[in-house]
């Protein structure tokens, strides 16, 4: 993936407010505002930039566990995901408790990891072994998972490249003072 010096600009000016208006933006970076305009719709259209919202850890006092699953030899992420569309309770089971999960492979295996939260350890405990587990041996095979660590999750140091809450952000967003040289742009 490819982008144009606009486009840069446009991406470090959105990381940095994305809330941010094309007027705004233009102003800030020196691009045309109609450019501006076009540039981003077709950024966001083409699936090269997301916008996400979450609230605050601090905010709803919750825990949050990581997870690493580790799958037998011969589970591949095709068949992972192929499962997991197959699902037809993902939205209602797994959205509630699992905050965050992604791909990867540990020594040759598929694994998955997740970050899990409720209101405490305990919660988060059951919820796994009580619900999220069983949904996940049913839906990828009871001899499916050959390993699960897990560990506590506490305070949030930095967020995808930029984003540090407890130093750079401020109402959300990075503070005003942060310069767009100072922003990466990662791609």
């Amino acid at each position: 993936m490819e982008f144009d010096e606009q486009e840069e600009l446009i991406i470090k000016a959105l990381i940095k407010d994305p809330r941010m208006s094309d007027n705004n933006v233009g102003k800030l970076t020196g691009v045309p505002i109609r450019t501006v305009s076009r540039k981003r719709q077709k950024l966001e259209k083409e699936g090269k930039i997301s916008y996400y919202v979450t609230v605050s850890q601090k905010v709803k006092k919750t825990a949050r566990h990581l997870y690493i699953i580790k799958f037998k030899l011969g589970m591949t992420k095709g068949r992972i995901l192929d499962d997991i569309k197959k699902e037809p309770h993902v939205k209602s089971i797994f959205t509630e408790m699992i905050y965050h999960s992604r791909l990867g492979e540990i020594d040759g295996h598929t694994a998955l990891l997740m970050i899990i939260e409720a209101k405490s350890d305990t919660e988060i405990s059951e919820n796994f072994n009580g619900k999220i587990l069983p949904k996940m041996l049913e839906n990828h095979g009871k001899d499916s998972i050959f390993d699960i660590k897990t560990m506590r999750i506490s305070d949030t140091i930095r967020n995808f490249h930029n984003y540090l809450p407890q130093i750079n952000m401020e109402g959300g967003k990075l503070k005003k003072n942060i310069q767009l040289d100072s922003i990466h742009l990662c791609y």
